[in-house]
């Protein structure tokens, strides 16, 4: 495997092909092992893998100071070429509840205070509002960040989960260097207006969820259990009919996938990577046996024969549910 480096944007930094999602380490998909979690950053550094997300709401900072302890443990070779792409904005209560979004300048002031201590770092490479803020002008929040920028505490500003119009404000507003947003064969409603408008502008994009949360991965079958607190035991994709729709998409992908001699998980990963050189997809492993089996997405070549099986066996708009519940839907710009 060798590691490829593609640019965030045209004003963000060269970072490796794949990027490694750190939230399932510590919330919203069962049961999490810190030290195996920390084994995993520092296999995924010693691959070549750059950067790292997290945020600062994922199990209320917890997320944040595991990735901080990986860094602090990490070779400084490898701690020295990590960048770290942190979400801000989610506000939270004692229980867990979701409770808005806050975007505005002193709240994003006080929530960097806060990143940089629980990570123990001097800097954020991409700070951006995990969700739009709907009473605070985007302009504001990502003035705030620009002024975090003029200080030294970030270095690129990014944005997360936001449709065109608030692409081009914040755009007008400060270089922006990179949209996070969720893009995978069965999530591709960025091909719209979306993807679009940040190639028009020159912003790079971090695709999360490249494997819908395992539900394209090859590795989930519909007899799973799962926890009350997994996000996918209230998904609607994870639901009854949608699920086994889903997973008869995941198994039409598989005969592609065992032609070719590698797994689902990788050539959905692949598919991703083939979708330009401005997308770098994030991938959430948990544990080093599944970060190497996404590792080898780099390796796998997909040509136009190969492109148009995968359409034909997972058409756009084919998956079955929502990405989100309804509720949560409802929040985000980028479907708007």
């Amino acid at each position: 495997m060798t590691m490829r480096t593609r640019h965030l944007g045209n004003t963000g930094p060269q970072v490796s092909a794949l990027g490694l999602g750190c939230m399932g380490m510590s919330a919203l998909y069962g049961d999490t092992d810190r030290a195996e979690s920390i084994a995993t950053v520092h296999a995924a550094l010693d691959a070549g893998v750059t950067l790292l997300d997290t945020g600062d709401f994922y199990a209320m900072g917890h997320n944040e100071m595991l990735v901080g302890e990986a860094l602090r443990t990490a070779p400084a070779a490898a701690r020295d070429k990590a960048l770290l792409s942190v979400k801000f904005g989610a506000l939270r209560d004692p229980d867990g509840n979701w409770s808005g979004f806050d975007g505005r300048p002193a709240a994003v002031r006080n929530f960097a205070a806060y990143s940089l201590q629980r990570l123990g770092v001097d800097h954020i490479d991409v700070y951006r509002i995990a969700r739009l803020d709907p009473d605070v002008p985007i302009e504001e929040t990502v003035g705030a960040i620009a002024e975090l920028i003029e200080k030294g505490y970030v270095r690129h500003i990014g944005l997360s989960e936001v449709g065109a119009e608030t692409i081009r404000r914040a755009a007008a507003t400060a270089p922006v260097a990179d949209l996070q947003i969720e893009y995978s064969l069965i999530s591709r409603g960025i091909e719209r207006d979306i993807l679009p408008a940040t190639r028009e502008l020159g912003i790079g994009v971090t695709a999360y969820g490249v494997l819908s949360r395992g539900l394209i991965s090859g590795h989930f079958s519909s007899d799973r259990q799962l926890a009350a607190t997994d996000f996918r035991a209230f998904s609607p994709r994870f639901q009854g009919e949608n699920l086994q729709h889903n997973l008869n998409l995941v198994e039409a992908l598989r005969k592609i996938a065992e032609q070719k001699g590698v797994t689902v998980a990788q050539i959905a990963i692949a598919w991703v990577l083939s979708r330009g050189e401005d997308i770098v997809p994030l991938v959430g492993a948990r544990t080093r046996e599944r970060l190497t089996e996404s590792l080898g997405a780099l390796d796998v070549t997909l040509d136009e024969a190969d492109l148009t099986a995968i359409e034909e066996a997972v058409p756009a708009d084919a998956a079955a549910g929502d990405r989100y519940p309804s509720a949560q839907m409802a929040l985000l710009d980028s479907e708007r």
